[in-house]
């Protein structure tokens, strides 16, 4: 088992961290290439399919920006400003406990921050007002884009499609290693928005080819109540789900947004309680459990370690993770060892080497997991899928792009050994 090292007592609000102004701004991009400033005329039409229609075509260019700038959302700056009413974007919280005082007690995370009134959660995207809770980021997004489904990255769910992925501000841990720092450590009105409410994002995404929504960048946790709305929505219109999470939630949530998305991929970040203690400033056992519980629920599940040189790349946590995911999970669960490159507050640390990823990998194939892959090294055999049983190339994967697609009726067409995963 992981050591656990000490375990933390349900916090208090904590106050906002600050940062360096030296730090670079990672998503800056050239004006051309940001989406189009949303006209004060398109923002009162009571009918919103022009403004949908308006962004069909930068869409398609961010997916191009996606395939060039490695999993790094684009916030969606000049859509609007950012709006000192917020009252389109503010929903009553689904999870959360009514205290004497009008204080309120957050059941959304494990940290279950105990708010005063007028104050909000750790996650900064929560508040109290007046003794109700209220999220700030329902429809509230502040990044999208068109991405392959491989950038997830997902794997064995519908290769070679394409999702509508949306963030908001937020997160509910801060990873000294964020790639969306900018997005994911700030609050909401920090940043410009666009209100895209469930249907309209459905809508958005089906007119633009699109076979899921995404739900990604910063953490899908703390717009939970977003997510299952727009899943739901997702789902009427015939389309998928995926969410991209740090799985730092509770079981009741959790529950909720499995019986409505599709596919869900966890950063588990270490297998030692001490590394999330000192770089996510979360907490490993939650993680754990949730994996399991996402198992249990049918849902389709993949993994991703990013794989930091000397903090989380030894080869007994790798052994031991690998072993608890063979017994808990089945050997059959997809992970993908990434590379790490230095952003944020990790600056002082080199690219993981390949060596040190094909290394954990052999390890992790050691110890019988199937599927197994290297992420953020473009044209590395370790992005295709091989068949467990007689080892054919079943998918062969160039970055995002699938090359080939061996594939028959979800069987290896070798030797017939079922390939698990949602191939349609």
């Amino acid at each position: 088992m992981p050591h656990q090292g000490s375990t933390s007592a349900p916090s208090a609000a904590l106050p906002l961290p600050g940062f360096p102004e030296c730090e670079a701004r990672i998503d800056a991009l050239p004006a051309q290439l940001a989406f189009p400033r949303a006209s004060p005329l398109l923002s009162e039409l009571p009918d919103r399919r022009l403004f949908l229609k308006t962004l069909a075509f930068p869409c398609a260019a961010a997916c191009v920006m996606a395939l060039a700038r490695d999993s790094i959302a684009i916030p969606v700056r000049a859509w609007a400003a950012a709006e000192e009413d917020d009252s389109r974007f503010r929903v009553e919280a689904r999870f959360y406990e009514k205290l004497p005082g009008k204080m309120v007690r957050c059941k959304l995370c494990p940290r279950e921050c105990v708010v005063e009134d007028r104050n909000r959660g750790y996650c900064r995207v929560r508040e109290n007002r007046s003794g109700t809770y209220y999220t700030l980021v329902h429809s509230r997004v502040v990044a999208a884009h068109i991405d392959p489904i491989e950038k997830k990255p997902f794997f064995h769910f519908l290769p070679g499609k394409m999702a509508f992925s949306v963030a908001t501000a937020g997160c509910n841990v801060n990873c000294k290693f964020c790639q969306n720092w900018e997005i994911s450590q700030a609050k909401p009105e920090d940043l410009p928005a666009q209100y895209l409410p469930p249907k309209d994002l459905a809508t958005l995404a089906k007119d633009n080819q699109c076979a899921a929504v995404a739900f990604t960048y910063s953490e899908p946790t703390i717009f939970n109540e977003y997510v299952t709305d727009a899943a739901e929505s997702a789902r009427a219109s015939g389309l998928k789900s995926i969410v991209v999470t740090n799985g730092f939630i509770q079981q009741a949530p959790l529950k909720r947004t499995c019986q409505r998305v599709d596919a869900i991929k966890i950063d588990l970040k270490a297998y030692s309680q001490d590394y999330y203690r000192d770089v996510v400033r979360g907490q490993l056992q939650p993680i754990l459990d949730n994996l399991i519980a996402i198992r249990k629920q049918g849902k389709w599940l993949e993994i991703v370690y990013l794989t930091v040189p000397t903090l989380n790349d030894r080869d007994a946590e790798i052994r031991d993770m690998s072993r608890w995911i063979k017994t808990e999970l089945g050997p059959d669960v997809p992970i993908h060892f990434t590379r790490f490159m230095p952003l944020y507050l990790l600056k002082n640390l080199p690219p993981t080497p390949v060596a040190t990823l094909e290394r954990l990998k052999a390890v992790a194939d050691g110890e019988g997991l199937q599927y197994v892959y290297i992420g953020n090294v473009p044209g590395h055999p370790a992005e295709n899928t091989y068949c467990p049983k007689c080892h054919s190339l079943v998918i062969e994967r160039a970055g995002f792009t699938i090359k080939q697609m061996n594939l028959h009726k979800g069987k290896c067409p070798k030797c017939q050994h079922p390939i698990p995963g949602v191939w349609s």
